[in-house]
């Protein structure tokens, strides 16, 4: 049995530490005030900064990219980083666009993060879709992460990604054990695309933890960008009222703050 800590440092960003390792998802370290276009004429603007600035998150040994072409998962300052991390686990596609570093994945596929002194880590690539059918072409490729190492009790650690909730997530219940879930919630939208959502609301989140059955579920990717459409108080509300097994799985990380999880 170990103990995992898990920063949340603002949108999907979060420190992952565990046995000696310092892994990294979706670096997004920009100054608020910026609008940043998606395509297709959408776009949103970066309504909160950091809680921990670029310059003091070094040092990491991997970074989950779960994709590189949506600056609310890797903005200019996030880029600026990867560089300096021996392993950077992203989509096949987004190997391609980013250094020498960069290792692509797609659904299911395995790799490993190994180094002198900590344990081997197994990261499999999970589905994702970003957004409803048929928009692949335009929202493009995205993955999500498991990661499973010896000593977890409870199951590997999942990163949803961003994603809608669709047979393809549902399928990560049937073929894995998951002890955390750290959840991309916000229900993203654009005013573009009317009532179209392109990641999952708290509802999908439910549904989602009734079927993962997860010892810990921890929502991020839900505040500071303007096109989420669910912040804490709307996710709140809905897990007031969804079954109380599900309630009690719910665990909120403070931005900026460590916590603690036995694995």
């Amino acid at each position: 049995m170990s103990t995992i800590t898990l920063t949340h440092i603002g949108g999907p960003t979060t420190l992952i530490e565990v046995d000696g390792w310092r892994i990294l998802t979706d670096p997004t370290f920009d100054p608020p005030g910026r609008t940043y276009k998606f395509g297709w004429g959408t776009s949103s603007r970066k309504i909160a900064g950091p809680a921990i600035p670029a310059g003091e998150i070094a040092p990491i040994d991997a970074v989950l990219l779960t994709h590189d072409h949506h600056a609310d998962n890797l903005d200019d300052a996030g880029r600026s980083i990867l560089p300096a991390a021996p392993t950077v686990l992203t989509t096949a596609s987004g190997a391609g666009r980013l250094g020498p570093n960069a290792r692509g994945m797609r659904d299911w596929d395995t790799t490993r993060l190994e180094a002198a002194d900590k344990p081997t880590i197994t990261v499999t690539a999970t589905p994702c879709r970003h957004g409803p059918p048929a928009s692949h072409p335009i929202v493009g490729d995205v993955i999500g992460f498991s990661l499973s190492w010896t000593g977890q009790q409870h199951g590997s650690l999942w990163i949803s990604g961003d994603t809608v909730l669709y047979d393809g997530v549902r399928r990560v219940a049937d073929r894995m054990d998951v002890g955390i879930a750290i959840l991309h919630l916000g229900r993203v939208g654009f005013p573009i695309t009317g009532p179209l959502k392109y990641t999952m609301s708290a509802q999908d989140g439910i549904e989602l933890c009734g079927l993962l059955r997860p010892h810990t579920a921890i929502p991020v990717h839900y505040e500071g960008w303007s096109h989420f459409r669910q912040g804490r108080e709307q996710i709140e509300r809905d897990l007031a009222g969804a079954p109380k097994d599900v309630v009690g799985r719910v665990r909120w990380a403070p931005i900026g703050s460590p916590i603690d999880i036995t694995v």
